[in-house]
């Protein structure tokens, strides 16, 4: 699997969320980003997984999701393959008679 993000946990200073995303450090304020967040308590923001390709932050005792790239402000272009997944014409094996 490709990684979008290589993201490494360096602490918490409150709410504020300390990751290195792809070799730069952020400064991620969970109470800005999401409601669920805001009202959430610290052992609740500490029990966090980013997903195995980078691409996010889930907090299941939360049952909250952030996309990192909003986060930090990039945004990666739409792989060839879900561009044409989206077009009129494309079908898949499944649907051809």
């Amino acid at each position: 699997m490709n990684r979008i993000h290589e993201v490494e946990l360096k602490g918490f200073k409150g709410r504020i969320l300390e990751l290195v995303i792809d070799g730069h450090p952020h400064s991620i304020d969970l109470a800005k980003e999401s409601n669920k967040l805001a009202q959430a308590t610290q052992a609740q923001l500490e029990d966090f997984t980013v997903s195995p390709s980078g691409y996010g932050i889930h907090w299941p005792q939360v049952d909250e999701d952030l996309a990192i790239d909003p986060i930090i402000g990039v945004q990666h272009e739409v792989p060839v393959w879900k561009v044409a997944e989206e077009t009129a014409e494309y079908t898949t094996k499944k649907e051809k008679p």
